[in-house]
């Protein structure tokens, strides 16, 4: 016997991965707004694959590995390194191992190397957050259990500009 799959849960989750795809671009733009005016470079982490199989011409099978570094990373001018492990959510909080235990060691190693290392959360509100790595990894001991909410965030909103650049630098 074959469950049929609901309709309403499909169409939710089209929704949530349009505007998680949404949430990225935005970023992406916010990023090259950066880049375009010489205060920072910032790139996305290309995802790690593993060919299986080599078709020729250039084209092959693969799958994704799990990945353990943050989606981006740079240079802010003046040589400080940054890195955001970007985030998405279509529900009403954000789970604190959204961030893989691999993910956060890499973040741990940078920052004692003195990189400003975020969370960067975005909500289907439309709404982005930088959380500082320091207070993500605190969560339990500040918010008292280990997810946050938008209101919970409100310090760390980010501010878009008037062009919808993310003030994500700021």
């Amino acid at each position: 016997m074959t469950k049929e799959k609901d309709p309403r849960r499909q169409l939710m989750g089209k929704i949530s991965k349009a505007k998680g795809k949404h949430f990225e671009e935005r970023l992406d733009a916010s990023f090259a707004y950066y880049r375009d005016r010489g205060y920072a470079i910032i790139e996305k982490t290309p995802e790690p694959m593993r060919p299986t199989k080599n078709l020729g011409n250039g084209k092959f099978i693969a799958f994704f590995e799990k990945k353990a570094q943050p989606d981006y990373k740079g240079t802010i001018k003046g040589g400080r390194t940054v890195m955001f492990e970007a985030k998405f959510t279509a529900k009403d909080r954000m789970e604190q191992d959204r961030v893989e235990r691999e993910q956060g060691e890499y973040l741990d190693r940078h920052e004692r190397l003195g990189a400003r290392c975020y969370v960067l959360a975005g909500f289907g509100s439309g709404e982005v957050y930088r959380i500082p790595w320091p207070a993500w990894r605190a969560m339990k001991e500040l918010f008292g259990r280990k997810y946050v909410t938008e209101a919970d965030l409100e310090q760390y909103r980010v501010h878009t500009a008037w062009n919808a650049t993310l003030q994500l630098l700021d």
